[in-house]
């Protein structure tokens, strides 16, 4: 069985103070809940540290939003793989379209990014997605496909089966716009597909894709209901526990 996972990402938001405020609602909000999949939240680094130390570590995984493509040395303001798993978390999201598209991190950039958090123990997030333009004409099987080759295919099988995707088409993200149920599923079909060709059709099965781009407690069970979604990369909506819970509680 593929892992069922629900990731918060929680961007740029949220002060220290408010961030373990926070987290400490959601794991009081999971002490009383049974829930069917996994819970992540992806901090900003200032907050892992204390956001590990406020939560019971079998309720809630918790991530980093990005980490270094440089083992150490004088790269000032960057954050290593190293550094973030010292801090006690286990995931780290790589490759959101907003670092794509902000501080131009291309594939080369997070394939020695994802090798670096796999060296160190994290499961990355690895995140896939096609701009408007790209979907309008019709590239975006295309734009996934080599991002995907690009940024992952040198590892092992074994190795690859240690990496969570998630697919965010970026025309969804922020814009109250979400890609179709169908949509959702022919994507996430489609990435299936292409790992199969790769590694072989039981290790496709075994990856689990998360869907990222606007999901929320209105349209996530749909969303998961589709047999290619494992799950959600979750922005706005995991800024508040009671939406967050509605999410976790689609499953």
């Amino acid at each position: 069985m593929r892992k069922k996972i629900v990731a918060g990402n929680w961007k740029m938001n949220k002060t220290l103070q408010e961030g373990v405020a926070l987290a400490s609602e959601l794991n009081d909000a999971l002490k009383v809940e049974t829930v069917k999949c996994d819970v992540v939240i992806c901090v900003p680094a200032t907050h892992i540290v204390s956001v590990v130390n406020s939560v019971s570590a079998d309720k809630i995984g918790v991530g980093a939003q990005n980490s270094a493509d440089k083992v150490s040395g004088a790269y000032t303001g960057e954050i290593s793989a190293a550094m973030v798993k010292s801090t006690g978390a286990g995931y780290v999201i790589l490759g959101h379209s907003e670092r794509r598209a902000y501080y131009g991190e291309t594939d080369a950039i997070l394939k020695t990014k994802t090798d670096l958090a796999l060296e160190n123990g994290l499961t990355p997030i690895f995140c896939i997605g096609e701009v408007l333009e790209e979907r309008q004409s019709e590239k975006h099987f295309d734009v996934v496909k080599s991002q995907i080759v690009n940024g992952l295919f040198h590892l092992s099988a074994d190795d690859f089966k240690k990496v969570v995707l998630a697919y965010e088409p970026v025309w969804a993200i922020g814009t109250g716009v979400t890609a179709s149920k169908e949509q959702a599923q022919e994507m996430h079909a489609f990435i299936r597909t292409v790992l199969a060709e790769k590694y072989g059709q039981d290790v496709a099965q075994e990856i689990s894709i998360l869907y990222g781009g606007s999901c929320n407690p209105k349209n996530a069970a749909e969303l998961f209901a589709n047999p290619d979604v494992d799950g959600g990369l979750i922005g706005g909506a995991a800024l508040k526990v009671e939406d967050f819970m509605a999410i976790i509680k689609a499953w």
